[in-house]
């Protein structure tokens, strides 16, 4: 009884003790946030209905549901063909800036060494230059080592736009470890690549499953590079959708946009329970210290 007259007096004072406008902020605040999630994801609440439209043209809102375009999509040569292509390179991208993102991480977050800040900057470059830019300069290179149309050229190419992501993400994992853990496993005999694969690894591991499946959207979904590097051997999908928005107004378009939603929808969910778990690991190895 005590306790509760305690508490019940505590949440009384602070409710005196809080600006009479505070509430109608937060409130204004809370629907300020509310409109802007609205108006982002405003556009699905279109682009879904018209993939189910049974009409030869967009129409919105259809007057019936019909399958007819997702069938289009599975049993279109091209549409499929750029769906392998772009799931190829996604999964080379994600694999090689996942290695190449790990290591830079690590270098970064471990060491101190002259310049280090330069390189940091120099590698998430790619996160803040436009990426025309990006592709233009692609564009020069392999065409001169003869390797436009390839799709592992595209999957390198990715991979510029992707170890940025990676770095990052991991990075932020590696903030919060606890090094004594390493010295520790060192201390016991183990030499680095087993303090790393047996110590390190495991408890960073949701960060760097994050940073993968990052690398993976952002190379899936790229178009612009692309554009420039991909040809018709290496079409993706998205540079498929874009061409078909060009030539024509088809609704496959919006059935293939309804699928990618759905799938990165998925993927980011995904990321968003890894990287809880990551906070939880981290909060119980500094539990345990």
């Amino acid at each position: 009884m005590g306790g509760q007259v305690v508490r019940t007096g505590n949440e009384n004072q602070r409710r005196r003790l809080r600006p009479p406008g505070k509430g109608i902020l937060e409130l204004a605040y809370y629907v300020f946030c509310g409109l802007i999630l609205l108006f982002l994801i405003a556009p699905l609440f279109i682009v879904i209905p018209i993939s189910f439209s049974p009409t030869q043209f967009l129409e919105f809102p259809p007057r019936t549901l019909s399958l007819q375009w997702y069938r289009n999509y599975f049993s279109s040569v091209e549409w499929v063909t750029g769906t392998i292509n772009s799931l190829q390179v996604a999964v080379m991208t994600s694999l090689l800036s996942t290695a190449l993102g790990i290591t830079a991480a690590l270098a970064l977050t471990r060491h101190r060494f002259k310049g280090g800040n330069l390189i940091h900057s120099f590698l998430i470059s790619p996160m803040i230059t436009p990426v025309i830019i990006v592709a233009i300069a692609i564009y020069f290179f392999m065409s001169r080592l003869h390797l436009v149309g390839s799709v592992y050229a595209l999957a390198l190419a990715h991979t510029v736009l992707a170890i940025p992501v990676v770095v990052v993400t991991v990075s932020a994992a590696l903030q919060g470890f606890d090094r004594t853990l390493e010295r520790a496993a060192l201390s016991l005999g183990a030499n680095p690549f087993q303090t790393f694969f047996k110590v390190t690894f495991p408890i960073i591991r949701p960060g760097v499953i994050s940073g993968a499946l990052f690398a993976f959207i952002t190379s899936f979904d790229e178009v612009v590079i692309a554009i420039f590097v991909a040809t018709y051997r290496s079409l993706t999908l998205p540079k498929h959708m874009w061409a078909a928005l060009r030539q024509e107004i088809d609704p496959t378009i919006a059935a293939v946009s309804t699928l990618l939603v759905t799938v990165t929808i998925f993927l980011l969910l995904t990321i968003a329970f890894l990287q809880r778990r990551a906070a939880r690991l981290v909060g119980t190895a500094e539990s345990g210290k």
